[in-house]
């Protein structure tokens, strides 16, 4: 029998991950980028894996200002969430080749917000035929790379145009 191994998905289903408080405040204030996936940082807001993906490459671009309503945000604030959405979507292109992309916010919990106390941008790589069987029956979404090697994947090509 085949075996998925994704260990790190046990803080998501114990509900441990839950007490952290809001991961887009606390982790971008530790000094340890690489363990808490932040891929890149810029003046306004900052790039960071999601730990629970929906698909690999799950990123998401999140401001520093702490707020769940996207209209507490400057134009500088939007315009660096925008920046760094187009620096994630080529650093992707380049290092995983999807076929396309789920972009947005949700905001608020009847529109799926995770985290509703802080606004964030998701973008998710598709690739054709990614859907398969495992979610609807088996209640299992395939992840196929360990999330530190996506990590170092995206890291790589998103500091690439910083040299």
């Amino acid at each position: 029998m085949d075996k998925l191994w994704a260990p790190w998905r046990m803080k998501y289903i114990s509900g441990v991950h839950k007490d952290e408080g809001c991961i887009f405040c606390t982790k971008p204030k530790e000094n340890n980028d690489r363990n808490n996936l932040i891929l890149y940082r810029g003046k306004h807001a900052f790039i960071m894996m999601n730990l629970f993906p929906y698909n690999n490459g799950h990123l998401m671009v999140a401001p520093y200002k702490h707020t769940g309503n996207i209209e507490d945000l400057c134009d500088d604030e939007l315009l660096d969430i925008m920046h760094l959405v187009q620096k994630s979507i080529k650093a992707i292109k380049k290092c995983m080749r999807p076929d396309g992309f789920n972009t947005g916010f949700n905001i608020g919990r009847a529109a799926g917000a995770g985290i509703e106390a802080h606004v964030h941008f998701h973008i998710v790589p598709r690739w054709i035929g990614d859907t398969n069987f495992m979610p609807t029956l088996a209640g299992t979404k395939v992840i196929s790379e360990h999330i530190l090697d996506t990590y170092d994947k995206i890291y790589k090509e998103i500091h690439m145009e910083d040299l």
